[in-house]
């Protein structure tokens, strides 16, 4: 209770200007007490409007009063400071801090010196308080009916450039806030309302669009879900599409580790039974030489015998030889090498048959899409939703090729341009490609007159020069001809003729991941005159090719 007593005393002899107990307190005549110093500086920037009012209730003094020092309130307040109370002091002071505007706060426009915290904005007013200062917007009954609102730094932007006047009507001819001032000179006799019944309606247009989103703000969520479960069973597939292929090739690689183990142990089979037969062989020979040499040694020793009757009866039992083993056939054999070969014609077969498969693998691999081809557009608002800015590039630009209007021109002229050399330079035909590489959903428009055109989407590596370079006689490029009041639809030298009136725009619709390429007649409708699909298997650039008819132009439309 007793610092209940204390708060309510700070408060009490407290200035409400600088939130600080009262120094030389003097008091208005309409009761309200400031320090001499505050008020003083209050009338001070209030001089040269000849009119002083009271911060606290806005009453307004002329002249300005003369401002004498209140004894005893002066005596109170020392009395106060001498009961001891710094404590209390210091901790209205803390509070006070927290209630001064930082520049990021909207101020109170009657505060001088230091300002506080707006609390509420006033529209009438216009003007913003802080919580002392806003309440006779409370206790007085005219200030009572005012518009308050969260404080704001735009009060300002209420008030009419013109005529200094809040502006509380709404100019629905010029989609303006206006003034009643405005109502009656520049905006007389046009379609108006209060601020207040616009504010109305629109909150109503609010409310409905809000709906509106929140409706798709849910579809969307139910979508980022379906989008978030897809991305689990991709990883899921893929996971198991990973481990489930590691297995297979793991298993042909202990196929083949298998096979190789055979192949090894067969040789070193076949090279034990070889080599041991040799050796068996060898070691008879070697005993049968053995054998000869022995003989031969017992016959050279008879040959010196000089009696003769030992000679001859020694003779015939050394003269008799064992039977030879048979004369040694070797085989023109090459050994293993054949085996070598079976296994290096294993080899390649399995080779061409993974790079083959591996195609047909890859591209199993690359079909996998799971978000579902988006549907061709119906109407030129839809198409526009892909357009994309097309610039032709001057370095495939034939020499008789001017580039203008930011390089989206194309015109034909007698002369051949001075272009510098450049390998991607078209050298035979009156052709040139875009810079920008296309490989999405992509939408361009060309128009083209004084002559005859073709609309064209081709590979970078199309020929340059012959007649392999002309857009459409190639199996790289696909090409619309408006020639001769006439379409014709060229992809492979293969002509095909397109029906319809001969159009003066041409609309290029691409999906490159699709396979869908299409040309249309752009007027108030969209008329299909070719589509294609295929595969492509490169980035696609826009080309266009001029006949040679002096003067003929072709331009990539601006879209956006």
């Amino acid at each position: 209770m007793a610092q209940k007593g204390v708060q309510l005393d700070q408060e009490t002899f407290s200035c409400s200007i600088c939130l600080d107990l009262l120094k030389d307190p003097v008091a208005t005549t309409c009761g309200h007490s400031y320090c001499m110093m505050c008020i003083k500086t209050h009338w001070d920037e209030e001089d040269r409007k000849g009119i002083y009012s009271c911060p606290e209730c806005r009453q307004t003094f002329t002249p300005r009063p003369v401002l004498l020092k209140n004894t005893m309130l002066a005596v109170l307040v020392d009395e106060m400071k001498k009961t001891g109370l710094p404590a209390a002091a210091a901790a209205a002071a803390a509070a006070a801090n927290l209630c001064y505007a930082g520049p990021e706060d909207v101020a109170c426009d009657v505060c001088t010196g230091r300002k506080r915290k707006a609390l509420k904005s006033c529209l009438t007013c216009p003007a913003s308080y802080c919580e002392q200062h806003l309440q006779p917007h409370y206790d007085a009954a005219p200030l009572s009916k005012h518009k308050l609102v969260e404080p704001s730094k735009k009060l300002q932007e209420n008030i009419c450039s013109h005529h200094d006047e809040v502006m509380k009507m709404f100019c629905r001819t010029d989609q303006k806030s206006i003034c009643y001032l405005c109502s009656v000179d520049e905006h007389k006799g046009h379609d108006m309302v209060s601020a207040a019944a616009e504010w109305t309606e629109k909150q109503k247009e609010l409310e409905v669009s809000r709906q509106n989103i929140q409706q798709r703000i849910q579809v969307r969520e139910k979508d980022v879900k379906l989008l978030q479960q897809e991305v689990q069973n991709i990883n899921r597939s893929a996971d198991k599409t990973v481990e489930d292929g590691e297995k297979m090739f793991t298993e042909l690689i202990r196929l083949l580790e298998k096979r190789s183990s055979e192949v090894k142990q067969q040789v070193r089979s076949q090279q034990e039974t070889e080599v041991s037969r040799v050796k068996e062989l060898e070691e008879k020979l070697q005993q049968e030489i053995s054998e000869l040499k022995r003989k031969d040694a017992e016959l050279k020793k008879l040959s010196h015998t000089e009696d003769h009757n030992q000679f001859l009866h020694s003779y015939p039992s050394l003269s008799a030889l064992s039977e030879s083993t048979s004369s040694i056939q070797i085989r023109p054999l090459r050994y293993f090498e054949d085996v070598t070969e079976a296994v290096s014609e294993v080899r390649d077969k399995l080779q061409d048959v993974l790079r083959e498969e591996w195609t047909n693998l890859s591209l199993t691999v690359t079909d996998v899409d799971v978000l579902l081809p988006q549907p061709e557009p119906t109407t030129r608002a839809g198409f526009l939703k892909y357009s994309c800015e097309i610039t032709l590039d001057p370095n495939t630009a034939y020499t008789r090729l001017i580039l203008s209007e930011g390089n989206r021109k194309a015109t034909y002229k007698r002369d051949h341009q001075s272009y510098p050399s450049h390998p991607d330079r078209f050298t035979d035909r009156s052709q040139v490609l875009s810079r920008e590489s296309l490989t999405r959903r992509c939408y361009w428009e060309v128009k083209w007159g004084g002559g005859a055109v073709e609309v064209a989407a081709s590979y970078k590596n199309v020929s340059r020069g012959s007649n392999e370079s002309v857009f459409g006689c190639n199996d790289k490029s696909w090409s619309l001809e408006c020639y001769n009041n006439n379409c014709t639809f060229l992809y492979n030298n293969i002509h095909t003729p397109v029906s319809g009136p001969l159009p003066s725009r041409v609309g290029v619709y691409l999906d490159h991941r699709a396979g869908i390429l299409s040309f249309y007649s752009v007027s108030d409708t969209m008329t299909l005159l070719h589509r294609v699909q295929t595969t492509f298997t490169q980035p696609l650039y826009a080309g266009l090719r001029l006949y040679d008819s002096f003067g003929a132009t072709a331009e990539f439309c601006k879209l956006k």
